[in-house]
Parts: C-alpha cells; structure tokens; sequence
C-alpha cells in the first residue's frame, strides 16, 4: 500500500467543502418557501459530489479507510470556523475543548501512519 499522505489530503478538502456544503444548505434552507429554484442547495450538491468524488479518488490512490477517513472529521473544525466568521455565532470553551480533541485524536492517527 502506498503513502497514505495524499489520500488524507484529499479527504481534508472533502471535508472543507462537505462544510461549505452545510453552510449553503443553511442559507439555501431561508430560502425554501420562496423560490421555485434554490441555488443556495444546488450549490451545496455540487459540492457533495465533489466531496464523493474526492472519497473515490482517495481510495483508488490506495487510502486505507480506517486512516484516511477519520480526517474527514475535520468538516466539524471548518463547519465551526464557518459558523463563527460567516453567521457571527458564539462559540463556548465545549467547542475548543471537543475541537482540540479532535486534532489530538488526528494527530495521534497520522503518528501512526509515519512508523509504518
């Protein structure tokens, strides 16, 4: 099996548009009642298509799935910088504190990858 390096990479923009994906659900989701076309969630589609051809390619390029797809999880950390900065929401210590778990856990996962 080959590096393993680009396959998470490629989850990792999956993950940064699979959140750019909710945040158009979101906005598309105001808009319901309406328009009869509702480009907000024909945005966020294509970009879920994105995010599956992304997994496709990640696991053709030889991407182990209990390593690679665990980086997807960094959709929460982009979902919530999207949050912050374009919806103003508040953020409390919980999200830092379930945000740094996260990044310890995928920190912990890609120490694994460099000794094999």
């Amino acid at each position: 099996m080959g590096s393993q390096k680009i396959p998470i990479l490629l989850n990792c923009l999956a993950a940064l548009l699979g959140a750019g994906g909710q945040y158009y659900y979101k906005k598309g989701s105001t808009l319901l009642s309406e328009r009869i076309i509702n480009f907000p969630i024909i945005i966020g589609i294509g970009l879920f298509c994105l995010v599956m051809a992304l997994f496709v390619i990640a696991y053709k390029l030889g991407g182990k799935i209990s390593v690679v797809y665990p980086f997807y999880a960094t959709t929460f950390i982009w979902g919530t910088l999207i949050g912050i900065i374009f919806e103003k929401e508040p953020v409390k210590m919980g999200h830092f504190v379930g945000l740094s778990l996260l990044m310890i856990g995928l920190t912990i996962i890609a120490l694994q990858i460099e000794e094999q």
